[in-house]
């Protein structure tokens, strides 16, 4: 059987924005060999907990929501759009399934900044003061350049120190949460692009671009979803 890869809709109530991403992910996991599953965000606790043990890894995706301020000891920023109650919820639960099972996690965007923050982290609350335009969103497909930290997972599966990146994005890691580690940057202006697990065994990657968006065209992020699904099929065995 494939393996079973959780990836909750982006948000609970911008419908439309479901409709345009969720596809996305779905169609890059399936690519590589995974069976993409829908995860809604109105399940309750128990029925989120027994579609998480039916699974077999986990893909956060983006949103146009910011995660709660006051989860990382903040109050909100002007700038910082309205938080998700019903997605965080959902992020929460199943990284922690994942962790107990040890099953692989890739984040995306406001995944990635999810990860973070449910591992005691903070957030930049807002980049628009930065020169480079981490905003530029989904009709430019090279925004800006990342450098990758040499001896990295994320650099063994480029390939490569520098990878050219999209970027949709206001918002990014302040502080790195526990047991997470740096391991991409923006040469240009510092802005954090990447975190993974350090130890544990756990495969767990956020990215702050859209490895979804350049399926078809990059490498990297193909990548980066194969490899996700090849530890999520070392699990099921």
């Amino acid at each position: 059987m494939k393996p079973r890869i959780a990836i909750p809709l982006p948000t609970s109530g911008d419908l439309e924005y479901n409709r345009l991403n969720w596809p996305s992910f779905a169609e890059a996991v399936a690519a590589s060999g995974g069976d993409p599953v829908e995860v809604r965000l109105d399940l309750s606790d128990g029925a989120l907990l027994e579609l998480a043990a039916g699974c077999d890894g986990v893909v956060l995706p983006g949103s146009p929501a910011d995660v709660n301020p006051e989860l990382y000891g903040q109050v909100a920023d002007y700038a910082t759009a309205a938080a998700d109650a019903a997605r965080e919820r959902t992020d929460r639960i199943l990284l922690e399934e994942a962790k107990r099972r040890g099953e692989p996690v890739l984040g995306v965007c406001f995944g990635t900044q999810m990860i973070n923050v449910w591992r005691g982290g903070t957030l930049v609350q807002d980049l628009t003061v930065m020169p480079v335009n981490h905003a530029a969103a989904r009709g430019v497909m090279v925004a800006h350049t990342a450098t990758l930290e040499e001896g990295s997972e994320l650099a063994a599966l480029a390939g490569e120190r520098r990878v050219e990146v999209n970027s949709s994005h206001h918002q990014a890691i302040g502080i790195a949460g526990s047991g997470l580690r740096v391991v991409a940057r923006c040469p240009q202006d510092g802005v954090v692009e990447a975190v993974e697990s350090v130890g544990g065994g756990q495969f767990l990657v956020g990215v702050q671009w859209h490895p979804e968006r350049t399926f078809a065209v990059s490498g990297v992020s193909r990548r980066l979803f194969g490899e996700l699904v090849r530890c999520a099929s070392v699990l099921r065995g």
